[in-house]
């Protein structure tokens, strides 16, 4: 899953910082290639409507410990950015709520293969809202993944695949949240974004399940790993994530990203000795080729 816009303006990776880069780089990857593994695993234990909002909460309390205990939080930041978010934090709650429900139909790899497609509505986002510029090249990438993203979809009988629809959906929530933030979350202190963006989300999804009359209590069993989850894929992986997007230059960065999906294959055939099959690979690589092209010719 992708915020890229909310950090500060990326930074030219200076060579004194190589090897550290290059260290924090291999962990971000790992941990961000390990989403929709993360939402797999937690499967047998707790449904995936119950799974999302107890990681997010969970996560949400351990960033909002450590913000507290640094002074880093002021209520009036949340009230003058209130429908902000109050925004993004909905688009992100159906996100991560529809990512969950589609793992019991897809299996990780294809879903993270599909889920690179996110850049390319960032960018399609990016010309109709903030008339950004997207040259003949990138043009080319664009619809290199699109029809990636048709050969993934598609199958035989003139319909397409429940799981790869939710991941789409779910992929295009979390675009137009970035959307949002590039255009009104920028000036917003990070610390302060990042608490007040995970709290929004963590009420939602907490309405979510009041409004399905889904909320229970998680069973001992599932208790550690939602923990587990929490701390490592939301309270770690995403700090890991905002502080390598501030370090690099912001292309390299998205095209490092498209290395996530196969780690998560990988992952997904040694956890669930499950392979995409070969219309998803052949699918998959034009997704994130075209990601790629897009990114490398960015203007």
């Amino acid at each position: 899953m992708d915020p890229q816009t909310a950090a500060e303006p990326a930074l030219q990776v200076k060579p004194s910082d190589a090897s550290r880069n290059a260290a924090l780089i291999s962990v971000m990857l790992v941990l961000d290639s390990l989403f929709f593994v993360w939402a797999r695993l937690m499967l047998p234990t707790i449904s995936p409507v119950l799974s999302s909002m107890f990681v997010m909460s969970i996560g949400t309390l351990e960033i909002g410990i450590v913000a507290l205990a640094r002074k880093q939080i002021h209520l009036r930041i949340l009230l003058k950015y209130i429908w902000f978010f109050l925004a993004i934090g909905f688009l992100i709650a159906a996100s991560t709520y529809i990512s969950y429900e589609a793992v019991a139909y897809i299996d990780p790899g294809t879903a993270s293969m599909l889920n690179r497609i996110s850049i390319i509505l960032q960018l399609f986002l990016g010309l109709v809202w903030l008339k950004e510029r997207f040259n003949r090249i990138q043009l080319g990438g664009a619809i290199l993944s699109i029809a990636g993203v048709f050969v993934i979809t598609y199958q035989n009988g003139d319909y397409f695949r429940v799981g790869s629809l939710l991941v789409l959906a779910a992929t295009l929530a979390y675009s137009l949240h970035t959307a949002m933030v590039k255009r009104y979350g920028e000036q917003i202190e990070f610390f302060e974004f990042f608490f007040f963006r995970l709290l929004c989300t963590s009420l939602f999804l907490i309405l979510f399940n009041t409004v399905r009359h889904t909320l229970a209590w998680p069973t001992a069993k599932a208790w550690p790993l939602l923990i587990l989850v929490a701390t490592i894929d939301v309270a770690l992986g995403r700090s890991l994530y905002y502080i390598a997007l501030k370090r690099l230059n912001l292309n390299y960065f998205t095209i490092l990203q498209t290395i996530s999906p196969l780690l998560t294959v990988l992952w997904s055939l040694i956890l669930f000795s499950v392979l995409p099959g070969l219309q998803q690979i052949i699918g998959g690589l034009a997704v994130i080729g075209g990601v790629y092209i897009v990114s490398h010719w960015k203007q």
